[in-house]
């Protein structure tokens, strides 16, 4: 009647995760992919110094992980928000690329 229950108790059926302690790259590594997206949105020069060498971290330390230990998904979110900050980072190169070129027309035109 009570199916994965017993006494009250919730019972997990199947072989538990072993869990060594092991997940410092994973966690840092998604907490720096984390970070490279938001540190995008900061001051430009300096946030964008910044976004890059957090978003390399976190891709080098969460492909680190996932070989050394299992996958984890934290590793792996980390490696997708790194990817995510990179390609910000190049995006925000290119607009502030092409800014300073219109602005150099515009001026040279004068």
């Amino acid at each position: 009647m009570s199916e994965g229950f017993d006494n009250g108790t919730s019972q997990f059926y199947g072989e538990p995760q072993k869990n060594n302690g092991n997940n410092g790259m994973a966690i840092a590594s998604m907490v720096l992919g984390i970070v490279s997206i938001v540190v995008l949105c900061w001051r430009f020069p300096i946030g964008l110094i910044c976004g890059i060498v957090s978003a390399i971290l976190a891709i080098v330390l969460g492909i680190m992980h996932n070989k050394r230990n299992s996958k984890n998904g934290m590793a792996i979110a980390g490696i997708v928000c790194g990817i995510i900050g990179l390609v910000l980072a190049v995006i925000l190169l290119a607009l502030a690329a092409l800014g300073l070129f219109a602005m150099g027309a515009l001026l040279a035109g004068m």
